[in-house]
């Protein structure tokens, strides 16, 4: 294992220091998997970036660095800035393809994956090496799918290889811990073997070019739950909302058929960007039985209106002439203008109106909250169960808040027609 260390990193001309020990243990680690970290300044990024150089010199290698924003990539000291100061003026750098380009040897690209969708925008790329830096801000589908660009380099012994660095906290909390088995209090003297993984504690104390004294003054102006995460690599202790808690939504494998439907829209028309973290277009179906209510189906985007709308109309298509839509119409007349052109156009023929909002996010979300304490609403099994449960329970100190919204919207007209039918019924 020496002998790997030196001739991949000790010796290689493109990582400009020695790893600390903990640093050298993730290096080295040879299995498929691993993650690096739990708590703050152990050199988590620069971990990451030695790890993505570290065949660099072999002709046809491929690495990918990711974080969740480009915003991300280009802070001060994050993963561009640091591989700039490593690499400048030894590798040819392509700003088109955010790629790093060792003549005759391998090449090193940064990439960010803000939206579920942007990871297709890798599925004709092959890579040896995939890093993603702060893991919890990433989706568990986002991370499962990126293991289907990992692919053998012909003629070459480089392995095949998942890196990971991460805090606790985040909207992918529960399933990073999950996946890689951490306890709610990390043993930092240990390493951590799960299924064929491995998770390797480091803390500030584990990185010796770092300023102790100045970063705890740091930690200690935070927020007492962000402090506990950063500072000891707490998993037990989270943000969460005061509204909503995770276990009051069972997960079903199905739903009554005959039950009364809405597809509630909370509308955004921003396209997403590089930089920006617009709010999206979130569309919620739900029915109702017997005072059951069941979320079916999530789908939201951020894109601009026409593809908003091509969205809308091909949801209602695929949902149904019995599922009636309801979307929330903006103050003005912009908003009643908005309403209209569904209600002529690629709405015309469905159960369709505007519902004017009333009263703050959290009142609005309030009934919702009830019934899902008493353990009356249900998801049905979807990729989208883990974007849901993550949003709203952190709600209303999360940075979204568009499915909570559109969930709201189609309870409160469930219920309005449940309690229709009921007094119908009494007047009978």
């Amino acid at each position: 294992m020496k002998a790997v260390l030196a001739a991949t990193v000790l010796e290689n001309p493109y990582i400009p220091h020695d790893p600390t020990p903990k640093q050298a243990a993730f290096l080295l680690y040879d299995g498929i998997e691993a993650l690096y970290g739990g708590a703050a300044g152990p050199g988590k990024s620069e971990a990451l970036l030695m790890a993505a150089l570290q065949y660099i010199e072999v002709p046809g290698y491929s690495a990918l660095l990711l974080r969740r924003t480009y915003t991300d990539l280009v802070l001060p000291d994050a993963l561009m800035d640091r591989a700039e100061r490593w690499l400048r003026g030894r590798l040819e750098w392509d700003d088109r393809a955010k790629t790093w380009r060792l003549s005759g040897g391998g090449s090193l690209t940064f990439g960010y994956l803000e939206n579920e969708k942007d990871k297709y925008r890798y599925q004709s790329s092959a890579f040896q090496f995939i890093g993603f830096d702060e893991l919890t801000q990433f989706s568990l589908t986002q991370y499962l799918y990126l293991f289907s660009r990992l692919r053998r380099l012909k003629g070459a012994n480089v392995p095949l290889r998942m890196r990971a660095a991460t805090n606790p906290g985040g909207i992918g909390h529960d399933w990073v811990k999950s996946r890689f088995n951490i306890p709610d209090v990390i043993d930092f003297n240990r390493i951590y073997e799960h299924e064929g993984r491995v998770f390797i504690p480091a803390s500030l104390e584990d990185n010796p070019h770092l300023d102790v004294e100045a970063y705890l003054d740091s930690l200690n102006r935070l927020d007492p739950v962000t402090r506990e995460q950063l500072r000891f690599g707490r998993w037990d202790v989270r943000e969460e909302g005061a509204i909503f808690r995770r276990e009051w939504f069972e997960i079903v494998e199905d739903f009554p058929h005959d039950a009364r439907c809405v597809r509630f829209w909370d509308l955004a028309a921003t396209e997403a960007k590089a930089g920006r973290d617009p709010d999206f277009t979130a569309g919620v179906k739900m029915c109702e039985k017997d005072g059951v209510f069941y979320v079916i189906d999530v789908v939201r985007t951020r894109a601009t209106p026409g593809a908003v709308e091509a969205l809308i109309t091909q949801t209602a298509a695929l949902d149904g002439r019995d599922c009636a839509i309801r979307m929330e119409q903006e103050p003005g007349s912009s908003g009643v203008a908005l309403i209209d052109h569904y209600a002529r156009g690629p709405l015309l023929g469905f159960d369709f109106k505007g519902v004017k909002s009333t009263g703050s996010k959290v009142m609005r979300a309030a009934p919702l909250a009830s019934a899902a304490e008493a353990g009356n609403v249900k998801l049905v099994r979807g990729p989208w169960n883990a974007e849901f449960l993550d949003e709203i329970t952190v709600f209303p100190q999360g940075p979204h808040d568009d499915i909570v919204d559109a969930t709201a919207g189609a309870f409160d007209e469930l219920s309005a027609q449940a309690r229709g039918i009921f007094a119908w019924y009494s007047d009978t």
